[in-house]
């Protein structure tokens, strides 16, 4: 058995969350971009796009141990159409891991300034500032999905039409 160190626990963790959120972006309503039931809030191509915005610019401020507003990363301009999003997450991913190559477990407990000033270990700014806020925007999508006439995928576990079907093939084999 193979003992990971906690940055490829990490890596791993991140890219299976990614393969989530791809199949998410694929299942999104084509028609359904500018979907907002918050006037104040994201659409629902914009919050689809805010999880690319994530992993690009953690990544990089990570790599370039400093975070700032005005940096611009050239693959993290926003498709307009839905069709377009699961390929632009995937492209930003991919580069994104590329960039956390560098990151190795000793860089953990060294602390950065995040954006708003607060000093954060490497450690914080990869599990909670990245995966977890991903997951938390990610679950809003699947909402503004589902809101907007899509059937989301079960994530952790079946969705009401994967669980349907689930049953009505349980149910065949007892008949």
């Amino acid at each position: 058995m193979t003992h990971h160190n906690e940055i490829d626990t990490f890596r791993q963790t991140w890219e299976r969350e990614a393969q989530h959120t791809i199949r998410l972006l694929e299942a999104l309503p084509a028609d359904k971009y500018d979907f907002r039931p918050d006037p104040k809030g994201r659409s629902l191509g914009e919050m689809a796009w805010h999880l690319s915005e994530i992993d690009g610019c953690l990544s990089y401020g990570v790599v370039e141990r400093r975070f700032d507003l005005q940096d611009s990363l050239p693959e993290l301009v926003r498709p307009k159409e839905i069709r377009l999003l699961a390929p632009g997450y995937r492209r930003v991913h991919e580069l994104a891991l590329e960039r956390l190559e560098k990151v190795q477990s000793a860089d953990l407990d060294e602390r950065v300034n995040f954006f708003d000033g607060t000093p954060m270990t490497v450690r914080d700014i990869l599990w909670v500032a990245l995966l977890h806020h991903h997951i938390h925007h990610r679950g809003q999508l699947t909402l503004l999905c589902r809101m907007s006439g899509g059937a989301p995928p079960g994530i952790y576990g079946p969705n009401r039409e994967e669980m349907q079907a689930i049953r009505e093939q349980m149910q065949a084999g007892r008949s």
